[in-house]
């Protein structure tokens, strides 16, 4: 299955991005409903420790998003976690999640609940 969807493959290319240039476990990005996107990695200090999604979604926050479109999970897992969907669920119920391999493949696209 691939993101047919240019606007997706973008989230899933900067998602695989924020994943390949940090080495983490998880790569995210979320675009917002002005179109705008956030990406990052997994955190894992001493002090804090979020996934990926979970960090994009708080970048989104942090920076006046009204609420998210759609968000992308680049990851080896073989599902996404609860914590990352319910950051994505708290901003914006309606917003699909792709989940894509290492390469970029998306995997699955999960709708509202």
């Amino acid at each position: 299955m691939s993101a047919a969807d240019p606007e997706d493959q973008k989230i899933v290319t900067l998602a695989r991005s924020s994943r390949a240039r940090t080495g983490a476990a998880e790569g995210a990005a979320v675009r917002d409903t002005d179109g705008r996107t956030y990406a990052a990695a997994t955190v894992a200090l001493p002090s804090l420790q979020l996934t990926a999604l979970q960090a994009a979604v708080a970048a989104a926050v942090s920076s006046g998003a009204p609420g998210l479109e759609a968000a992308a999970v680049v990851t080896a897992s073989e599902s996404v976690d609860e914590p990352s969907l319910a950051a994505v669920r708290d901003l914006a119920p309606g917003a699909h999640v792709l989940r894509a391999d290492p390469a970029g493949t998306v995997l699955e696209t999960l709708e509202k609940p």
